[in-house]
C-alpha cells in the first residue's frame, strides 16, 4: 500500500513534504519531561522527518493550570485542562502521557487505547501497578503501549527485554535505576558529604524533589524493578511485590568505612531467579524469583561501583547471552524526552503500517519471601565500651546462625563502634540477630545494615 493510501486509511494527515507523514500528538502533561519533549519536537522536527519520514505536530496539551508560566513556549490555543478529552479527540493520532501518578493517568491511557490510539508513557507508577490490565487493553485494541522512558531515562532497557531478548531465558536483572540516590551516595563516598547535605545538594540541582521520599525510601527504584522483572520473567510482578529498603538510615561513616574495605555503597534493584526449578513457564516461577531494592556494598572491581553521580547502569544476565551492561543518563527531562521520542517514532510507524508490538504477560506470581534470601552482611553497632560486651555481641550472632567473618572496633569515648562483616547468612536469621542485639542493655544503637554483593572478599 502506498504511503499516502496508508496515511489516509489511518486518518493521519499527509505532510506537505512528499514522503513525510504528519502525526498529530496529544500531550498529557507539560512538566519537566513533557516540556522537554515539546521543545525537542520543535527543535529537531526537520531532522526527525528526514530520518524517519514522520513529522510530529503537537495539537493538544493537557496541563493542570493553563495560566501558569512555563520554561517552554506552548501556544495557549492548544492548552487544555481536560486530559481525558485528549484521549477522545478525533484530531489526535497518538497520545503521550507524561503526567505521572495513577489517576487520572490510568483513565486517560485506558480511554486512549479503547479509542484505538497508540499510547507512549513514562509513567513507572502506572506501568508497575497496572501492567497486565494495560497490556490486555492494548492487545484488544490492536495498538501500541510503549514505555521505554519509564525505566532508566535515555538508557534502552525496556526494548531489549521485550524484543531483543524475548527468546532468552533471563536469569537476573540488577543495577542502579535511581539517579537521585546514586548522586547522594557518590557525594557521601567521594567527598565525605553528610547524608542530609547530599540530599539538599541533590534538591538544589534538580535531581531530587522537595520531598525526596520516593527516591531515598526506594519507592521509585521498586516501581522500576517491578517493570523490569515483569519483562524479564514474563509474569506479572507488581510494585507492591518488591521488597524495599532505602538509604535514609545510612551514615557517612558507614559509606566511608565501606570505601576503606574496598567497596562502594549503591542502591540496587535486583530481580533474579532462585535456585529451584529451571522451567521457564510463569507458573514454575511462583515463589522462585526474588525482586528487591536495597543499599548494598559493591566491590570496586565490579563495573557498578564506577557508576557515579546521577547515572544509571543495569546488568542483564541470561543463559545464552551471558552478561550485558547498559549504562547512561538515567534521569532528567532531556534524556527521558529522548526515550519518549524513540517510542513515539515506533508507535507512529506501526500505526501507519497497521501493526503494533505484541506484549503479553503471564499470571501474577508471588516472589520469594525476603526472609528466605541469603547474603553476606555489613552491620555497625554502637555499644558501651566495657569488658565482656564484645563477647556478648558476638554470641548473639552465633545464636542465630550468623557467622562473623571479620570485626573492627573504633573508640567513641565511653562508647565503641563495632563493625561486623558476616559470611553468607539467611535474611531472617540476620533480622533476628539485629532484634536481639537491640534488646541488649549494652547496645546503644544498631546502625546501618548493608548487604554485600557476592561473598565477602570474592570481588563478585
Amino acid at each position: 500500500m502506498a504511503l499516502r493510501e496508508t496515511v489516509e486509511a489511518e486518518g493521519v494527515v499527509q505532510a506537505t513534504t512528499p514522503g513525510v507523514a504528519v502525526v498529530r500528538v496529544g500531550l498529557v502533561g507539560a512538566g519537566n519531561v513533557g516540556g522537554a519533549l515539546f521543545e525537542l519536537l520543535e527543535r529537531e522536527g526537520d531532522a526527525v522527518a528526514a530520518r524517519t519520514g514522520l513529522r510530529f505536530q503537537v495539537v493538544r496539551v493537557a496541563v493542570s493550570d493553563v495560566s501558569r508560566a512555563r520554561p517552554v513556549d506552548i501556544p495557549a490555543s492548544i492548552l487544555t485542562t481536560d486530559a481525558l478529552a485528549i484521549a477522545c479527540a478525533e484530531d489526535v493520532d497518538v497520545v503521550v502521557e507524561l503526567m505521572g501518578g495513577l489517576e487520572p493517568a490510568r483513565s486517560v491511557v485506558i480511554q486512549a487505547l479503547r479509542n484505538h490510539k497508540p499510547v507512549v508513557t513514562a509513567n513507572k507508577e502506572l506501568i508497575s501497578s497496572e501492567a497486565a490490565a494495560l497490556y490486555a487493553e492494548a492487545a484488544r485494541s490492536g495498538v501500541d503501549l510503549l514505555f521505554e522512558a519509564s525505566v532508566g531515562g535515555a538508557i534502552p532497557l525496556v526494548r531489549p527485554l521485550r524484543e531483543s531478548l524475548a527468546g532468552e531465558r533471563v536469569t537476573r536483572v540488577m543495577g542502579i535505576v535511581n539517579g537521585t540516590t546514586n548522586y547522594i551516595l557518590t557525594r557521601m563516598s567521594e567527598d565525605g558529604v553528610s547524608y542530609a547535605d547530599a540530599v539538599k545538594e541533590a534538591q538544589s540541582l534538580g535531581f531530587a524533589e522537595r520531598d525526596p521520599t520516593a527516591d531515598v525510601a526506594g519507592h521509585d527504584a521498586a516501581a522500576k524493578a517491578a517493570i523490569l522483572a515483569t519483562l524479564a520473567f514474563g509474569a506479572e510482578i507488581s510494585q507492591s511485590d518488591v521488597w524495599r529498603e532505602g538509604i535514609a538510615n545510612l551514615r557517612q561513616e558507614d559509606v566511608a568505612h565501606a570505601a576503606r574495605l574496598g567497596y562502594e555503597v549503591k542502591l540496587l534493584a535486583i530481580a533474579e531467579r532462585g535456585t529451584g526449578p529451571s522451567e521457564s513457564s510463569p507458573e514454575a516461577l511462583d515463589g522462585n524469583v526474588s525482586v528487591r531494592v536495597h543499599p548494598a556494598m559493591v566491590p570496586r572491581s565490579h563495573p557498578l561501583a564506577a557508576v557515579r553521580r546521577a547515572h544509571n547502569a543495569v546488568f542483564i544476565e541470561g543463559d545464552s547471552v551471558g552478561e550485558l551492561m547498559l549504562y547512561g543518563r538515567g534521569a532528567g527531562g532531556a534524556p527521558t524526552a529522548a526515550a519518549v521520542l524513540g517510542d513515539l517514532i515506533d508507535a507512529s510507524h506501526n500505526l501507519l503500517s497497521g501493526t503494533c508490538s505484541r506484549l503479553a504477560v503471564g499470571p501474577r506470581i508471588s516472589p520469594q519471601p525476603a526472609g528466605e534470601l541469603w547474603s553476606a552482611f555489613y552491620v555497625s553497632i554502637d555499644v558501651m565500651d566495657r569488658p565482656g560486651v564484645l563477647a556478648t555481641v558476638a554470641g548473639v550472632f552465633g545464636e542465630h546462625d550468623v557467622s562473623i567473618r571479620s570485626m573492627e572496633q573504633m573508640g567513641l569515648g565511653e562508647e565503641a563502634r563495632l563493625v561486623f562483616l558476616t559470611h553468607s547468612a539467611k535474611e531472617a536469621n540476620m533480622a533476628e540477630t539485629l532484634e536481639s542485639l537491640a534488646a541488649l542493655d549494652s547496645v546503644k544503637r544498631v546502625g546501618a545494615l548493608l548487604r554485600v554483593l557476592g561473598e565477602v572478599g570474592d570481588g563478585a
